[in-house]
This record gives C-alpha cells, sequence and structure tokens, in this order.
C-alpha cells in the first residue's frame, strides 16, 4: 500500500485461487450465511449478510462481475492491507488486474464493478471499516510481475502468467509487450488439482483432500504414503509437460526466446517442469502482479496530480467545424501500459 496525499493506493490480484495484495495472500473460497457463523476467522460482514473469506477456492468465472463475490472478496483484501498499518477509515484507489486477452473488452466493466459504491461500510475480523473508493485502475495479469525486470528483456522472450483458471503468454520483444502476441488459456492450476485428485482414485480408489497437491505444487513434497505421493508426481510432471507443450503452440523455442514463468503455477514448474534452468526464470513471488499494480497506478495518479489542468477542447467535425461529442474510451494497450501510461483515475459511479 501506499499513499498519495490523503489516498491509500491498494492493488488487489483477484485471482481464481488466491486473492493477493502487496502484503498478504487470501484463497479465494467464499460462503455467505445469514447470521452470523458459530466459528470465528476472516468473517467479513457486509450489507447485512455474513462471508466466511478463505476456505477452498472460487470455481472459474469468464466474467467476474457475473456475481458479488470478487467485490466481497475485495473488500476482505482491502482490509487486510489497511489492518497492517492500523487504519479502519481512508480513501482507496484500487488497482487490480485482468487477463490479458479480457482487459480491452471487460476493463470498464470490472472498474464500474469495482467503484460501484462510493462509501463502503464494513466489519473484518470484528474490526469496523469506513472506506471511500476514490478510483480504480485495471492492468493486464501477468505483465506487472515483470516490470521490475524489462531491462534485462533484450530480444524475443516469453511470459507465461500461470495463475489457477488461466494462464496468460505474452511475447516481450526488446522490453515492449508485443499486443498482437497475447493469448490467454482456460489451463491453470485447478486443471491440475483435477488431474491429480483423478489420478489418485482411478490408481487406489481414494477421495484425496485438494490441500495436498496444493502443498506438492508449492512445496514439491508432501507428508504422505509413497505410493502416493508417486501418484500425484506423475500426474504434476504430465500438467507441466501440457504446459510447454501449450507454449510450443505459441511458437515458444527455448534456443530463440527467454522464457519467464509467474503466477501460482510458477512453483508447479519449478519443482515439477522439465527446462533449461539458464534461459528459464521463474518468478515465485506469488504477490509479484499486485506489486506491479500498486507501482504503476501510484506512479500514474503521481503524474495524474504534476501536471497542470488544461480547458478541455471539444472535438470538432473536419468538414462543419462544430463540435462532436466525446465519445473515446481510454483502452490502455498493452504497450501503453509498459510506458506506465493508463493510470486513469476514473471516479467511481454514483453513491449507494
Amino acid at each position: 500500500m501506499r499513499k498519495l496525499n490523503s489516498t491509500m493506493v491498494i492493488a488487489v490480484d483477484h485471482g481464481y485461487g488466491n486473492i493477493k495484495t502487496v502484503n498478504t495472500v487470501t484463497p479465494t473460497g467464499i460462503t455467505a450465511y445469514d447470521t452470523e457463523p458459530t466459528f470465528t476467522g476472516d468473517i467479513l460482514q457486509y450489507s447485512g449478510k455474513f462471508y466466511r473469506i478463505g476456505e477452498g477456492h472460487k470455481p472459474f468465472l469468464s466474467d467476474k462481475t457475473m456475481d458479488e463475490d470478487f467485490y466481497v472478496l475485495n473488500l476482505a483484501a482491502i482490509a487486510k492491507e489497511l489492518d497492517i498499518e492500523g487504519i479502519t477509515t481512508a480513501d482507496v484507489h484500487i488497482a487490480a488486474g485482468l487477463p490479458l486477452t479480457w482487459v480491452k473488452t471487460q476493463r470498464e466493466e470490472f472498474r464500474k464493478y469495482l467503484t460501484k459504491n462510493s462509501k463502503v461500510k464494513f466489519a473484518f475480523r470484528d474490526k469496523q471499516y469506513n472506506i471511500k473508493i476514490v478510483g480504480a485502475s485495471v492492468y493486464p495479469q501477468g505483465y506487472t510481475a515483470v516490470i521490475d525486470r524489462l531491462s534485462e528483456m533484450i530480444g524475443v522472450n516469453m511470459l507465461a502468467d500461470i495463475g489457477n483458471g488461466t494462464m496468460n503468454v505474452m511475447y516481450i520483444n526488446n522490453k515492449k509487450p508485443v499486443e498482437s502476441k497475447c493469448f490467454t488459456e482456460k489451463l491453470g492450476v485447478n486443471q491440475c488439482v483435477i488431474k491429480a485428485s483423478g489420478m489418485v482414485l482411478d490408481r487406489f480408489g481414494t477421495i484425496l483432500d485438494e490441500t495436498i497437491i496444493e502443498q506438492m505444487i508449492r512445496t514439491g513434497t508432501a507428508d504422505i504414503g509413497e505410493k502416493y505421493l508417486d501418484c500425484i508426481t506423475d500426474a504434476i510432471k504430465e500438467y507441466s509437460s501440457y504446459i510447454f507443450e501449450t507454449l510450443r503452440k505459441y511458437e515458444y523455442d527455448s534456443e530463440l526466446m527467454r522464457l519467464y514463468i509467474t503466477g501460482g503455477g510458477a512453483t508447479l514448474i519449478k519443482h515439477f517442469g522439465e527446462y533449461d534452468e539458464n534461459r528459464v526464470t521463474i518468478i515465485e513471488d506469488i504477490c509479484a502482479a499486485a506489486k506491479g499494480y500498486e507501482i504503476l497506478a501510484y506512479n500514474a495518479l503521481l503524474r495524474e496530480q504534476e501536471q497542470p489542468k488544461k480547458p478541455a477542447k471539444p472535438k470538432t467535425d473536419k468538414k462543419t467545424d462544430v463540435p462532436t461529442e466525446n465519445n473515446d474510451i481510454s483502452e490502455n494497450t498493452t504497450e501503453e501500459v509498459s510506458n506506465n501510461a493508463d493510470g486513469q483515475s476514473d471516479k467511481p459511479s454514483t453513491e449507494s
């Protein structure tokens, strides 16, 4: 979290497996209750309901605005960041992201979704929060995780951001992302978990707790019997091979380019993948994308503050010299983001 005047810039990476901020990681599981749950924990109270946060993972949705879950999870993420500083009242600018190929079509709706209530009161972990959402910036996922490494990306480079629900692929050539070579595959870590669970069930007739597989993905091993360990290892290695097969579909060639792997699946490739360590960089920091969102949003807001305000000039029709309605929407192409050009500080919609 960074402070600019009275505004707190808080980055939230809305993953399908985990909600990440610069300093926190929370599983996206969310359960709603009409009355207060019996057991304490990460309980958020908002709009007359109680929500238990962090148990399990949210199912994949191609549009994160389809229900209220990511909005509530976003409030919990903000509360966790504010709690680190001992703050319960704040003006907040949200820095968030979407999969690479969804940014252009979903950015505005996602921004409206995050800022739909300009003033929000809620409770989290028995603390009352009173926040004002003053704006939101939305960036391409994955790319922000490597903005601190752009200086080393000479020549042709491929970025693979492996999340829980999707894998985003992007070319970055001579430090600049190539917008025409951005791809999103529904090939996240969750597919690996499903594969491993199915393989254990087929071989041994045993229903496996998914946390065991997740632990193996994170650490490379788990405290379980050898036959189960071998079975899960086989499944994860097969999945890892399929990741590289998919990358080759997008013309990945280890001899012609360098590969950067980020997201929750980075540790999976580190522990179970077959790759040339001299030409593949594994970024294990699961909060790397959120850190990138925060840097871009803060810098953009800072530039906006420092620029002198100029009166807007109405567009005119070249033939009639008559002012025309300005219907332009800032699209922030991926290349523009590399130059920190998104940063618009959109005001939220009307208060509710």
